[in-house]
């Protein structure tokens, strides 16, 4: 029997901020080009930290991206041909009907690539990530350096004022360095958290 590998999957890379999720985004997006194969890139409408239509990371490395405030304006931007590999950034931001294209996608042997935060400043689920992490065929973990004792972080400790953001602020703020901290389980603080500290 002879069987024949099919394109279109999965592949998801998270962790905290300053983990180097972007880079790895934009180095997946690098091979793709120099294997002369089609991508487009995607980004959150709301994400305007660096510029409105690449995607940069903390290091400055960049991709031309299309920004978009839904997840279906994907199909918009692709048009009747589908390319090899589509690549989303920062997909905590993207509503819930990004896990149905995502899978629609792979299904019809486009690469869909996607990052983002795993966890909340609060140190939970963020978003569409859970779903698209158990969804995915290759999953990416990185951790970043805690900024308080040098131990491996996987969580992001946002700062309001000098202190620790309590955990009734809202969920989403975009923001740098001035605002986020990469911290490790024992330095990240979250005051008002039940159960937790």
């Amino acid at each position: 029997m002879d069987l024949q590998v099919k394109d279109g999957w999965i592949e998801v890379i998270a962790g905290s901020m300053f983990a180097g999720k972007t880079e790895e985004l934009l180095r997946r997006i690098k091979r793709i080009d120099y294997a002369k194969k089609s991508v487009v890139v995607f980004k959150p409408v709301i994400d305007t930290r660096y510029s409105s239509n690449e995607v940069v990371s903390h290091n400055n490395g960049r991709a031309k991206s299309v920004a978009i405030t839904e997840p279906r304006e994907i199909y918009e931007h692709l048009g009747s041909k589908l390319p090899y590999a589509i690549a989303i950034d920062e997909a905590q931001f993207m509503s819930r009907d990004l896990i149905g294209i995502c899978e629609d996608l792979a299904n019809r042997g486009v690469r869909v690539i996607v990052a983002g935060l795993d966890k909340d400043f609060r140190g939970e689920p963020f978003g569409v990530m859970p779903d698209l992490l158990a969804r995915a065929e290759f999953v990416t973990k990185l951790d970043a350096i805690c900024q308080v004792c040098g131990a491996p972080a996987t969580r992001t400790q946002r700062i309001i004022n000098g202190k620790p953001a309590n955990y009734s602020d809202p969920i989403i703020l975009v923001g740098a360095q001035e605002q986020y901290e990469a911290r490790c389980r024992h330095c990240h603080v979250v005051p008002g958290k039940p159960n937790g500290k």
